[in-house]
């Protein structure tokens, strides 16, 4: 096929896609077409897998532009830089640190972001420039104010944005700042996952304007959040579904390693032996690691795996005074647990988790979040704000 029939039908079939899954609206398909994907993705790229996570081999268009154009046009993540731009060649680099999002999220955040005409749109993360140009088409260039931290990034998405022919106003600088000289924004959109939603962005949208955010707990989970900024500046709304974005780089944290936590000494150190009839294995996947994250406040877990199967789940707090072990074996029904520290982690974590399974096993839909107007604290809440999450630890 010609790059003409490779580029049409990746287009008809990513676009009757998302329709079908109900990601691309029917105020979107307009811009989808007029801002093909292709524009804002390089030669090489690593494509994310349909299932799971990871991504895959790198793709280089020069070499082989039928691969390029159906990853391109398929339903997934595709990678654009590792490692804040240290790494260089084709092989993976340690960390990815830009990526063109994948298209069912990309929409699927537009649509929350319920943009009108007229609307005045800030985005916190360029990337590749390919949400900025869908705005830009949208509400008109004038209207869009797009800020992105890695001048690289920066400067290539300037290139394709304005190859495409959308002129917006780019900026180079930290969107954890925002950007006042263009407020107030009526939209804000977030492009990287949050651990706190900056206050001073709040501060910068219309009373009654929206922020839509990826926003990650700590222990692990991630959800888009749609706030609406109320008349005493604090912001409020609910999660409107699941998400995993790469954390905004201002808010990386750095975790320590475990050797820290035992004090010089080999594992067990001076941890408590118990034993837990809650498998690791019930914990570990997306939503109830965000449920159990949203109340568990302070804690991460890390797995060691085996070779048999088998797996140690660490738990650390972000404070580095306490640790715990939670020891899974195939076919077991108790589990050897080690604690230690001034805090009893793994209990923490099992709290969460009978909590958020006594309610029902709530989905994204039921939890929200609000933030305070003048404290900028952070209160998760169930169903409704009257109803706030009590936090553990």
């Amino acid at each position: 096929m010609t790059e003409h029939e490779l580029r049409e039908a990746g287009l008809h079939g990513l676009a009757s896609r998302l329709k079908e899954t109900g990601a691309l609206t029917s105020d979107w398909p307009p811009a989808f077409a007029a801002v093909p994907r292709e524009l804002f993705v390089p030669d090489l790229m690593w494509p994310g897998q349909i299932k799971g996570t990871g991504q895959g081999d790198v793709i280089n268009r020069n070499a082989d532009p039928g691969a390029w154009f159906r990853a391109v046009y398929s339903d997934v993540s595709l990678t654009t830089q590792w490692d804040d731009g240290q790494h260089s060649g084709t092989g993976k680099g340690r960390t990815p640190t830009c990526s063109n999002s994948q298209p069912s999220m990309v929409f699927s955040m537009l649509a929350a972001l319920d943009v009108q005409e007229t609307s005045r749109v800030l985005e916190i993360g360029t990337g590749t420039g390919w949400n900025a140009a869908l705005l830009s088409e949208r509400v008109g260039p004038g209207n869009v104010f797009s800020v992105e931290v890695d001048e690289e990034n920066a400067k290539s998405a300037r290139e394709r944005i304005e190859s495409a022919g959308y002129h917006p106003t780019l900026v180079v600088g930290d969107g954890f700042d925002g950007y006042p000289e263009g407020a107030p924004y009526d939209r804000v959109l977030v492009t990287a996952a949050l651990t706190e939603v900056p206050h001073q962005v709040i501060g910068q949208v219309r009373t009654g304007g929206a922020i839509v955010a990826p926003y990650a707990t700590t222990y692990g989970g991630e959800g888009v959040v749609r706030l609406t900024v109320q008349r005493d500046g604090s912001a409020v709304g609910p999660f409107v579904g699941s998400s995993a974005f790469m954390r905004l780089r201002q808010q990386r944290q750095k975790r320590r390693h475990v050797r820290e936590y035992l004090g010089g000494e080999p594992w067990p150190a001076d941890g408590v032996k118990s034993l837990t009839s809650l498998s690791p294995e019930d914990i570990g996947d997306w939503l109830p690691m965000f449920a159990i994250g949203l109340q568990a406040q302070g804690v991460f877990p890390w797995t060691e795996t085996y070779d048999d199967g088998s797996y140690t789940l660490w738990l650390r707090d972000t404070a580095v005074t306490s640790w715990a072990t939670v020891d899974y074996e195939p076919g077991r029904e108790e589990f050897e647990v080690y604690q230690s520290g001034p805090r009893d982690l793994w209990d923490e974590v099992t709290v969460a988790y009978l909590h958020w399974d006594a309610m029902g096993r709530p989905g994204w839909e039921r939890f929200g979040l609000t933030v305070d107007g003048e404290t900028g604290e952070h209160t998760p809440w169930l169903d409704h704000p009257s109803s706030p999450l009590r936090p553990i630890g």
